[in-house]
């Protein structure tokens, strides 16, 4: 039993990330290479779309505090995953972390927590994606929509105003097609997947502050008021029952916005492909935290200022940033258009980041041995795990062609707290079992900064309900049996022993 605790020293960590040649990552990327990284990952899905239905369902507008929580949440994590990241130059992002402070067995199962985070992630950024599509449809004149059946999951129905089922969905097919385009694109190389997501990131954050500028004039203030609705129960569409208002609508709003935050630890799994990482990590997790959090909430508070939570509620599954500037900011149409231009090439920057953070989490696990060998093959020419990327294609597509985007979005955003909150175990142990390791950048008030890290991302784990921690329950079990199975047989660390 003591093997399933044996942790890999710090200098054969650091061996991994030195390692050049044939079978290594091209290392590309600078300090802005990251932060536009960790940027393109962040503002996408969890930003234009679960802002509304947290106000609809938990927070009103106190969503914008939600965010406040959320974002606290995520700097305390962000700063342990800074000083990790400049200790431990390595791909594999908090499995690695993990690895060195807490044992093979918790690093194994924060692995396979993340492919909650970044595969499950893809796929539900994929899966808003294609609803974004046919929206950008309907603006061209005389171009075809994709039918309901072949953009939705068979658990999916489009009902008439009686309610009876007019269609059901059988394959949502756009969604495969893009993770597929930029799956290609991350095996072609870093540094071309580099480029294209700094091109979007400009695009989206452009139009994000566009609509924080021309929608401030257009603010109701009633809409505003109570700022912390009366706690209450609500029902959504889907029949699903929410704490509404109060301290608890306010955490399971955080909970649900989280998802918006995902993506600036995705920064830490591109270690081996950064020029300096040890200088440049830190900058890349925290500066692309600090510019999307400020974003973030200037946001919330402009859109539910604009519309009021019943019209975010009556708006369904409708892209609720358009619908909110066309109905409540007349003579702003075309900013309605762009936002769902601007949305597309979003949610596919975050797509990209997604798919490379996981193919190189199983890279850094396949050198373990806890993975087949496949996982860490490199591409003779490009450098890059190719096979890795096939594979995840397959699996991501499947979530995205066939599983509802609500479902999918909440095991994301529980899988990545959980990840979070063994990183602030993590640097905290880190600090009592090796306190004079080398440190470029050091987190303050240890343990207060990790603890309250564990603490908020906790609660925030909490605020999602049972039927999430039931999920993450059954995907763990699962972990453990494929661990127990095969990875602690394969182990090259325990053979070592």
């Amino acid at each position: 039993m003591s093997k399933l605790w044996t942790r890999k020293p710090l200098s054969s960590l650091l061996g991994d990330s030195s390692t050049d040649g044939a079978h290594a990552l091209k290392k590309t990327l600078g300090p802005l290479n990251l932060v536009a990284l960790g940027v393109g990952a962040i503002i996408g899905a969890g930003l234009f779309v679960r802002t509304a239905a947290a106000a609809a369902n938990n927070a009103g507008p106190s969503v914008t505090l939600a965010f406040v929580v959320a974002g606290i949440g995520c700097a305390f994590a962000g700063l342990c995953y800074a000083e990790f990241a400049s200790m431990i130059p390595v791909a594999g992002s908090a499995y690695t972390y993990a690895y060195a402070t807490l044992g093979e067995l918790v690093a194994w199962i924060i692995g396979w927590d993340l492919i909650l985070e970044y595969g499950i992630g893809a796929a539900t950024v994929g899966i808003a994606w294609s609803e974004y599509l046919n929206k950008l449809l309907e603006f061209i004149p005389g171009a075809p929509t994709i039918p309901f059946a072949w953009c939705h999951s068979p658990f999916e129905v489009m009902r008439d105003a009686t309610g009876a089922v007019v269609s059901r969905g059988i394959m949502n097919v756009p969604a495969l097609f893009i993770i597929l385009m930029l799956s290609l694109l991350l095996i072609r190389g870093m540094k071309e997947s580099a480029f294209v997501n700094g091109i979007i990131v400009i695009t989206k954050v452009a139009i994000v502050i566009l609509i924080i500028i021309f929608g401030w004039g257009f603010i109701d203030p009633a809409n505003h008021h109570p700022l912390i609705p009366s706690p209450q129960i609500v029902v959504d569409s889907q029949g699903v029952s929410h704490h509404y208002g109060g301290i608890l609508g306010i955490l399971g709003a955080a909970g649900v916005v989280f998802f918006a935050f995902i993506g600036f630890d995705a920064v830490s799994t591109a270690a081996q492909e950064s020029i300096n990482p040890k200088r440049d990590m830190p900058i890349g997790i925290l500066g692309s935290l600090v510019v999307c959090t400020v974003l973030y909430i200037l946001f919330a508070h402009v859109l539910t200022g604009i519309a009021s939570v019943q019209d975010f509620r009556s708006s369904g599954r409708e892209a609720s940033v358009a619908f909110a500037i066309t109905r409540h900011m007349p003579g702003y149409g075309w900013l309605a258009k762009l936002v769902t231009v601007a949305i597309l090439a979003g949610f596919s920057s975050v797509i990209l980041v997604m798919l490379m953070g996981q193919s190189r989490v199983f890279f850094s696990m396949s050198q373990d041995g806890l993975v087949p060998k496949v996982f860490s093959d490199v591409h003779p020419k490009f450098r890059t795990p190719y096979k890795s990327n096939l594979l995840f294609f397959v699996f991501v597509g499947l979530f995205a062609a066939f599983v509802p985007g609500d479902i999918v979005g909440d095991m994301t955003s529980i899988g990545t707290l959980f990840a979070f909150v063994l990183v602030c175990v993590g640097v905290w142990v880190l600090r009592v079992r090796d306190p004079n390791a080398p440190r470029q950048f050091v987190t303050p008030m240890v343990p207060l900064v990790p603890i309250l890290g564990i603490i908020v991302n906790a609660a925030m784990i909490f605020g999602l309900g049972w039927p999430n921690w039931l999920r993450l329950g059954v995907w763990l079990v699962l972990g453990l049996t494929i661990y127990f199975g095969y990875s602690r047989k394969h182990s090259k660390l325990t053979a070592a022993k």
